[in-house]
């Protein structure tokens, strides 16, 4: 058992923090409040620091594309074939690189990463621990968490010449695979007349049943209404990825009730599709009621410097409270795993950041980070 006491608590579910013990027992918050006692817990003294639920990223590439390794390390985009459905982050992800240490050091304890934005589909994504066990399948919080779709600039550059050449064709290829799951899925159910096993097919099956929402990779407004306009045909879950140009077209985005991950903000504008890219993005759609999570993209910035990126929202207008729930419950929200991780509440996974003043400062220095109650 564990007892953090008298730490100043940040719990991303009410605006102001508040003071009070933390009893973790079993990998697990056990209980918050006041005067706790447990007589075999380790007790650590937080009168001076602050206390965060562990950061939670909703969209990444993390232990997919090797530190300082290069072609033997990359492992997030499949360049062959434009649409993989089939494909699974589990798969390629190697638990013991380096990122992931990093990331616990900067406070990011639950990832969520996959394939990239090469391909109309790139496969699935999953939800895991940042540290823990050196088998994969040891920190794995859900699998599989979405479908990875792509928009706009990249599956064009990447089939330049070849497959795609348009976001007319990009839209086509994803509307002609779902018809043909959709068939394929209505087949199946009919023994005498089920098609033989195709595995693309089968891949989508879940995304059509509404078990996992499409992941959708879309910067500019229009391939944002794209991703939407595809979903609303096929009667679709979908998470809406980066948005970079979402301020633009907040209030009607907005209304359309989908999760919005925003991000990576803390770049150069290296394509034509990010010329509007700034970091009031996600104060403006947050402030227009969207459920917002601010995303690093990683490696595109590393990823413990997602609260960095959360306190730079904060530079550009965001409200605080809403910077921080951008970073921990939202997140976790947005990939379906808020009943474990992304608040400090009884019965949750005990991920817990302790600080030397608020993380999303750069000067704040991290004291300690728990993943299910262990120090890391």
């Amino acid at each position: 058992m564990l007892l953090i006491k008298n730490g100043l608590i940040f719990d991303a579910i009410h605006p102001e923090p508040f003071r009070a013990d933390i009893l973790v027992k079993d990998g697990k918050i056990a209980k918050i409040g006041q005067n706790l006692e447990a007589a075999e817990a380790e007790v650590v003294d937080a009168s001076q620091l602050q206390v965060y639920p562990g950061f939670v990223e909703a969209h990444c590439h993390i232990g997919l594309d090797g530190y300082g390794i290069g072609y033997e390390g990359s492992d997030y985009n499949e360049m062959n074939d434009p649409v993989a459905p089939q494909l699974r982050a589990i798969d390629g992800i190697e638990p013991t690189d380096p990122t992931f240490l990093q990331a616990a050091q900067g406070g990011v304890t639950s990832v969520c990463t996959g394939p990239g934005s090469a391909n109309v589909l790139g496969g699935t994504f999953v939800a895991m621990k940042t540290m823990g066990s050196k088998r994969v399948d040891d920190r794995i919080i859900k699998t599989p968490v979405a479908m990875k779709c792509a928009f706009g600039e990249n599956p064009k550059r990447c089939y330049r010449g070849k497959e795609i050449t348009s976001r007319m064709t990009t839209a086509a290829k994803l509307r002609e695979i779902l018809f043909r799951a959709r068939e394929y899925g209505q087949k199946r159910q009919n023994p005498d007349k089920a098609p033989a096993f195709d595995m693309k097919l089968e891949a989508l099956q879940p995304v059509l049943r509404g078990e996992i929402p499409l992941k959708a990779h879309a910067h500019r407004a229009d391939d944002i209404f794209t991703a939407i306009r595809i979903a609303k045909e096929f009667g679709l879950k979908m998470t809406l990825e980066h948005c970079t140009e979402g301020h633009l077209v907040a209030e009607q985005l907005v209304a359309e009730g989908y999760p919005l991950a925003v991000g990576p903000s803390l770049t150069h504008a290296s394509k034509f599709e990010l010329r509007n890219k700034t970091f009031e993005t996600p104060g403006i759609l947050a402030k227009a009621g969207g459920q917002v999570s601010i995303i690093t993209d990683s490696p595109v910035i590393p990823q413990q410097y997602l609260p960095l990126c959360a306190g730079l929202a904060v530079k550009s207008g965001m409200d605080p409270f809403q910077a921080l729930q951008a970073i921990t419950i939202n997140p976790a929200k947005h990939i379906g795993i808020a009943d474990r991780v992304g608040s400090l509440e009884e019965g949750k996974d005990a991920d817990l950041v302790l600080a030397h003043g608020n993380p999303m400062d750069s000067e704040t220095v991290i004291e300690a980070v728990y993943i299910d109650g262990k120090r890391v």
